[in-house]
């Protein structure tokens, strides 16, 4: 990606004017516009070219016309805008420079963000909308020379990067930004592959401040963040920049007396027999001891991962059959409740029927006592019913 980063810059920057480096008689002026950024890319349009004579354009006097590029296609699909990775660091800015000066040196790249200038140690600080326009300014601006001072133009470091390991095979780049985001907001997310797409084991975090990536660092050492079913922590530690692109040129190496001294002699192959021979193969022997150790802890610690791994397969499967003997006391105990609940529902309703019947008995008891009454209230007074003739009779 980077090398085809570099070519388009390289296609561009030939057909660019530039301060200082290039001339002004370039055969074409290459034109970035950003308009409609909204709107999805479109194809490379050419703008309409001046009505031509028919002469040549030498005769007539007229430059060539100038190509239009739709900035949308230098941003990848579902890319973020505006974030870290697209940071320029410009050094060696003339102490004079205005902002708007500053704005018009990446006028060309589209819009731009963050802008920062200090005056007094000449550098400044600019963000652009993707990562593939800051490098395309970074090859075109790098280099040339404003107000008599060469300018350097490098990435800014990324303050709020962090550097994730102990990554299982199943995590993706998707998981591993849903597991950060609670921190805030993360512009990107990527786990570290090998050349055939599989997973090292180690990711990369970036996010959008600082406050979230030290807020992340803090609770992932303190606690214990797992991404998947195996407890498997996430070792998240601060990432470490390093520059592999532009590396150290001679031009920015400080020129000391061991500079030259440590020059004196060119690159060559030290002869057997020799002072050199001798302390060069003594830091050799050094270095194979350091690589032997290393490769003894390398061993040491994969033997401890799969004792580790072993003892955790084993682990989890006595876990599942102690939560699933729990779970069977749990149903148990559920059934045993459940059981006494209907035993109390139905000495209840025992209770309810018992009491209903013995209401029964009271009304019928009350209702013949009533009966009687009414019958004693309709006997004549002094009605004394003889009985015992009645018998006899």
């Amino acid at each position: 990606m980077a090398n085809r980063n570099m070519h388009q810059a390289r296609m561009l920057g030939a057909n660019s004017p530039q301060l200082g480096r290039r001339g002004t008689d370039s055969p074409a002026a290459l034109e970035l516009t950003s308009a409609n950024k909204g709107s999805p890319a479109q194809p490379h349009q050419q703008s309409p070219a001046p009505e031509q004579s028919e002469g040549p354009a030498e005769e007539t006097g007229e430059g060539p016309s100038k190509m239009t590029l739709d900035l949308a296609r230098f941003r990848k699909p579902g890319e973020k805008t505006f974030t870290q990775r697209s940071r320029l660091f410009v050094g060696s800015l003339p102490l004079d420079i205005t902002e708007q000066e500053f704005k018009n040196l990446f006028a060309k790249y589209g819009s731009i963000n963050e802008v920062f200038i200090n005056r007094e140690r000449g550098f400044g600080f600019v963000c652009l909308e993707t990562r593939t326009l800051a490098e395309i300014a970074k090859v075109e601006l790098d280099g040339i020379v404003l107000n008599n001072r060469p300018l350097k133009v490098r990435f800014a470091t990324h303050g709020a990067a962090l550097k994730v390991r102990n990554l299982l095979p199943v995590v993706t780049n998707e998981l591993l930004e849903q597991a950060f985001s609670e921190f805030g907001q993360v512009e990107r997310a990527v786990v570290v592959t090998d050349d055939r797409g599989r997973s090292t084991g180690r990711g990369i975090v970036e996010f959008a401040t600082k406050v979230a990536a030290r807020k992340a660092l803090e609770r992932c050492n303190e606690g214990a963040m797992l991404l998947t079913t195996t407890p498997c922590p996430a070792i998240v530690e601060p990432m470490e920049h390093l520059d592999d692109e532009d590396g150290l040129p001679e031009k920015i190496l400080p020129k000391t007396p061991k500079y030259y001294k440590e020059r004196e002699q060119p690159p060559r192959f030290a002869q057997p027999g020799t002072f050199e021979f001798e302390y060069a193969s003594r830091w050799k022997a050094l270095d194979e001891m350091e690589k032997q150790q290393r490769e003894q802890v390398d061993r040491n610690i994969k033997e401890a991962r799969e004792k580790l791994e072993a003892e955790l397969e084993a682990a989890k499967n006595e876990h599942q059959l102690m939560l699933m003997r729990q779970d069977l006391m749990r149903r148990q105990e559920e059934l045993r409740r459940l059981e006494e609940l209907r035993n109390q529902e139905l000495q209840r309703r025992k209770q309810i029927e018992m009491r209903h019947e013995e209401e029964r008995r009271r009304r019928e008891e009350e209702m013949m006592r009533h009966r009687e009454q009414d019958d004693l209230r309709r006997q004549p007074d002094g009605f004394i019913p003889n009985y015992h003739e009645n018998g006899q009779n």
